[in-house]
């Protein structure tokens, strides 16, 4: 796990393309450790867990509600496969989670700046005095909608 992430470059809509929202949206993170806030900063590589909700580049914020690790027995904690897609149980509860944050406004002035791509930095911050360490999670993609 990660205390912060910066991702390749990712394309912005086109300067002439008239959009109503746009979205980051993380897949597959990973929610067994501790809880935290993933602050999201654009085209800022170098920003850390001090740079604040005032930075210029930040962007916007999602939280994940930790689970603190796993105290059960051995196994407690794996996730079962799921072979049949009409099985109704309920999710595992450690089952990787997704989150969706607007950026539409730090999109929108990227765009207007020129700006082509962008680079998406998430900086974990747990609070109390544990391990920023908690960040992972599969992919971000940017999501613009037209008008």
């Amino acid at each position: 796990m990660l205390s912060r992430y910066t991702s390749p470059p990712i394309e912005l809509p086109a300067a002439d393309e008239a959009f109503t929202r746009a979205d980051l949206i993380f897949y597959g993170l990973d929610h067994s450790s501790y809880s935290y806030e993933g602050r999201i900063f654009l085209n800022a590589p170098d920003a850390d867990e001090k740079a604040s909700r005032g930075h210029d580049a930040y962007a916007g914020s999602f939280w994940i509600f930790g689970h603190g690790g796993c105290f059960g027995d051995v196994g407690h904690c794996d996730i079962p496969p799921r072979d049949d897609p009409f099985d109704l149980r309920p999710a595992h509860l450690l089952e990787p989670a997704f989150r969706v944050v607007t950026v539409t406004d730090a999109i929108e002035q990227l765009v207007k700046s020129g700006a082509r791509e962008a680079t998406v930095t998430v900086v974990a911050h747990v609070g109390e005095d544990r391990s920023n360490e908690v960040l992972a999670f599969d992919t971000v993609r940017l999501a613009s909608y037209a008008k």
